[in-house]
């Protein structure tokens, strides 16, 4: 057994803290009269030894090194670097009592090095099965090629036990790393198969506000990973790290607010007031945020940057309200404690005010620095504003601005239900017709209805008359059903589309993609066309439109028109 095996062995019966005494009671009948018998003793005895109680964030400071290739800061790892982390990674420790650890926090606080650390620790000295879920597959691939590779290369303890990626046989891909008494598996949380593919007794979420709604249809993907550490009972952990991002739609946030609401409080330099920080205490003379200063909420008086490293130091967790689970805690950190040299107050002050004037800048600037989730002020619109809103025209015409027609359609299992929309200039839209056509997607003759809507005009404010340009339709009820209609129709008038969740996504529409569709009882390869939408994305840029002022009666006759998006 080596020196630095991850599991102690058994030394019940032996002698501890002597070794000569040991020596004595185990080696009294042996003929250690050989060369090398005090070489073997000597590796006998370390391996005999059992490893040293460590938490994660002594495993860290014990045994990490830092890349050049991903850090700012190369070399040795100190957690007193960002001491707020210490307690977090702690809870990650196998003698903590916490099951579920939810991080939510602003960018680049050091979030994801605690997670890897972690790896490390399991890797070194508690081995066994380990799940670490990326918001997609590629991702995955890139955080092993960027920061686990890098993670293992330069750690001597992590080193000598997963073997290089281009050994044969050597049990080290891109996405599974195996260590004596367990395996590390990386995967997307897109993929349901990669979160099914094993049992974990540790499962890493990482950045869970940018995952799908659900993982290949299969549901859930934070449900499906935490479904693996079943088996493990008492001895499970699961750590959740994101940014969030849009009330209400935030996995990270409803996760927080379900746990115990740790805060870090830190010390005032003038009183001593203990207290967490916050944003509206950071003030600056305006248009100068290079003068920001952190006021106490004690005594008032302004704290500057370089008092941050002390306060740091003597910070601590409090928890701020009681968990639904005494097995769940959750920690919360803004920008605002990341250490010097780092981001500092005036960076913070400086990109709050670049944020100013747009909905989405602000959205991020609230998300990345703050750590907080946006709300949507549109989120509820208050029917009187809504009502206000309304125009008279002629049910199913189109108004003198409307340029072309789009339908967008739902299937229920009894019905089809169908919106007109017409849309000018600046994406200003009108809804022209509502539709619903009885009969859901086992009934022949509402297809068939559904097809005539494909030919039907409607009557422009002009006189012209128009007909529908593209009708967009959803897959997500009897998809199969959908795409044999769209492509007995044609797919040049018919758009079937998919909903996604997420706000990470790299368009807010993509395709098409070629999926299998069944036609007449046969299953045809990339029989049907798919287009998917960022619906979040949309939802925000909708609420975003219901804020839009329009123009009054006197700025109408002046010639003011309505603004893009009305």
């Amino acid at each position: 057994m080596s020196a630095n095996s991850s599991t102690p062995s058994p030394t019940s019966g032996f002698p501890s803290g002597n070794d000569d005494l040991a020596d004595n009671d185990l080696t009294a009948d042996l003929d250690l009269g050989f060369d090398g018998a005090e070489d073997l003793l000597r590796v006998w005895r370390q391996g005999m030894r059992p490893d040293p109680n460590l938490t994660v964030s002594e495993w860290a400071d014990q045994h990490r090194w830092l890349s050049s290739r991903g850090a700012a800061e190369p070399g040795r790892y100190r957690t007193a670097r960002a001491p707020y982390l210490r307690e977090i990674m702690d809870a990650l420790s196998p003698g903590h009592p916490a099951q579920r650890i939810t991080f939510m926090k602003a960018a680049q606080v050091g979030a994801t090095e605690a997670g890897n650390n972690w790896i490390g620790f399991v890797i070194h000295h508690a081995p066994g099965p380990m799940l670490a879920v990326l918001p997609s597959l590629e991702l995955a691939k890139r955080t092993s090629r960027g920061r686990l590779d890098p993670l293992i290369a330069d750690s001597p303890a992590l080193r000598e036990r997963v073997n290089p990626a281009r050994s044969r046989d050597a049990g080290n891909s891109m996405l599974s790393k195996e260590f004596p008494g367990g395996i590390l598996v990386l995967t997307g949380a897109n993929s349901a198969t990669g979160l099914r593919s094993m049992p974990a007794r540790y499962v890493f979420l990482d950045e869970v506000d940018a995952y799908p709604a659900s993982a290949d249809e299969e549901g859930d993907p934070v449900t499906l990973a935490e479904a693996r550490t079943t088996t493990f009972s008492h001895r499970r952990k699961v750590f959740m790290v994101s940014t969030p991002t849009i009330r209400g739609l935030s996995r990270i946030e409803r996760e927080f607010e379900a746990s115990d609401q740790r805060r870090y409080f830190v010390p005032c330099p003038h009183c001593g007031t203990m207290q967490w920080l916050q944003f509206d205490r950071l003030r600056w003379v305006k248009g100068k945020p290079e003068t920001a200063a952190y006021h106490c909420e004690g005594c008032e008086r302004p704290i500057a940057e370089h008092h941050k490293t002390e306060m740091l130091a003597k910070g601590e967790w409090r928890a701020t309200a009681v968990s639904k689970d005494p097995k769940a805690i959750g920690f919360h950190l803004s920008a605002l404690y990341s250490p010097l040299g780092w981001k500092s107050w005036s960076d913070v002050a400086r990109e709050w005010l670049a944020a100013q004037g747009s909905d989405e800048t602000l959205r991020v600037a609230r998300n990345t620095l703050l750590g907080e989730t946006w709300v949507e002020s549109g989120d509820a619109p208050e029917w009187q504003r809504l009502a206000d809103r309304r125009e008279a025209w002629k049910p199913g015409t189109v108004p003198m601005a409307g340029l072309f027609l789009t339908a967008g359609t739902d299937v229920q299992r009894d019905r089809i239900e169908v919106d007109i929309w017409a849309w000018g200039r600046g994406m200003e839209s009108w809804l022209v017709d509502h539709i619903v056509i009885p009969g859901g997607p086992d009934d022949p003759a509402a297809w068939d209805k559904l097809t005539a809507l494909l030919g039907r005009s409607w009557q422009h404010a002009n006189g012209a008359s128009m007909t529908v340009a593209r009708l967009g339709i959803d897959t997500g009820y009897e998809a199969a059903a959908v795409y044999a209609w769209s492509r007995k129709v044609g797919f040049e008038q018919v758009a079937p589309l998919k909903g996604l969740e997420g706000f990470n996504r790299a368009a807010p529409v993509s395709g098409p993609t070629y999926v299998d569709a069944t036609i007449g009882g046969k299953r045809l390869r990339r029989g049907a066309r798919l287009w998917s939408v960022a619906t979040a994305t949309f939802k925000a840029e909708t609420y975003r439109f219901l804020r839009i002022e329009r123009p009054s009666d006197e700025d109408r006759a002046l010639g003011v028109l309505d603004a893009p998006g009305t």
